[in-house]
């Protein structure tokens, strides 16, 4: 593609963004064929498909990249362009977070930023082993993951690890666990998931009894939620200590494993886009993580 068609860039992104073309068009104040024409027109320009149109559509791995280009250089045009006063420039920035920090840290992070409405931001709730792909699909401009590998154009900081328990109310590990946290037992027990990504359980139980099998459990994807049911006596499972250390001290949870743990370490992830915004929104992210992940 020797010029870039962002007309075209912009109907893609669309598209793709509200799931469907008639309401990208609404989006763009223009027809649905015209949206149609524009992607034609920048995939004859490519070589090659860029959008597979399934219901909803979904961008092709050129298709992405792309998107990805024009959203990273729409949130440079806003920063350049930005006018006091003027809402339409205000950009949109979303992140991708793991949503025991969104429960944790996260606000105290975001306030100073969040309370002048100069930006509206996207936060967007994943498994901390899966929201690197969303960076990689250019979904997200930061994601707070815990994997490790670099994605070109982007740098990644390390903010702490986020420790984990695998704790239980006194009336749950009483009935299920009268002999302490065994194999047999958790075979039995019901525990709580977040969702079906969530492997911190399953983690925790293979390295605390050797057992890797299947398991009862219960699944809510609500990180106060997930408290809550854990402290009813609904189920067991992983906490990290800043959502259950006052409850473990007050003994309203115990530790089904004394001396065990699961700690998993967490990094920023951000494409190298430098703004004012950009880069206020990762130094508060970074030095508030920091504040509250234990460092090693």
């Amino acid at each position: 593609m020797s010029r870039v068609d962002y007309r075209g860039l912009a109907a893609l992104d669309a598209v793709i963004d509200y799931g469907s073309f008639d309401k990208a068009a609404a989006a763009l104040a223009i027809t649905q064929s015209a949206v149609s024409q524009r992607i034609r027109m920048l995939e004859n320009s490519a070589g090659e498909l860029l959008i597979v149109r399934s219901q909803p559509p979904s961008p092709t791995e050129a298709g992405q990249r792309l998107i990805a280009h024009y959203r990273q250089v729409r949130l440079l045009e806003l920063a350049l362009d930005k006018r006091p006063g003027d809402a339409d420039a205000r950009p949109e920035i979303a992140i991708a977070i793991n949503a025991d920090s969104a429960a944790t840290w996260l606000q105290e992070a975001l306030t100073p930023l969040m309370s002048s409405g100069d930006c509206m931001l996207q936060i967007r709730l994943d498994d901390q082993d899966h929201t690197l792909s969303m960076l990689r699909e250019g979904r997200v401009f930061g994601c707070v993951t815990s994997e490790t590998a670099q994605v070109a154009g982007t740098t990644v900081t390390p903010l702490g690890v986020m420790r984990y328990f695998c704790v239980a109310s006194p009336a749950f590990a009483a009935r299920w666990f009268p002999d302490g946290m065994t194999a047999q037992a958790v075979q039995q027990a019901p525990v709580m998931n977040f969702d079906r990504k969530d492997m911190l359980q399953t983690r925790f139980i293979a390295q605390h009894t050797g057992y890797s099998g299947r398991y009862p459990h219960h699944t809510l994807s609500s990180s106060d939620g997930f408290v809550r049911f854990v402290e009813a006596g609904f189920g067991y499972g992983m906490l990290p200590i800043q959502q259950c250390g006052r409850q473990l001290e007050e003994g309203k949870l115990i530790d089904l494993a004394p001396g065990q743990w699961l700690d998993i370490p967490l990094m920023w992830h951000m494409w190298d886009i430098q703004t004012p915004f950009t880069r206020a929104l990762s130094d508060n992210l970074i030095a508030t993580a920091r504040k509250w992940l234990i460092q090693t």
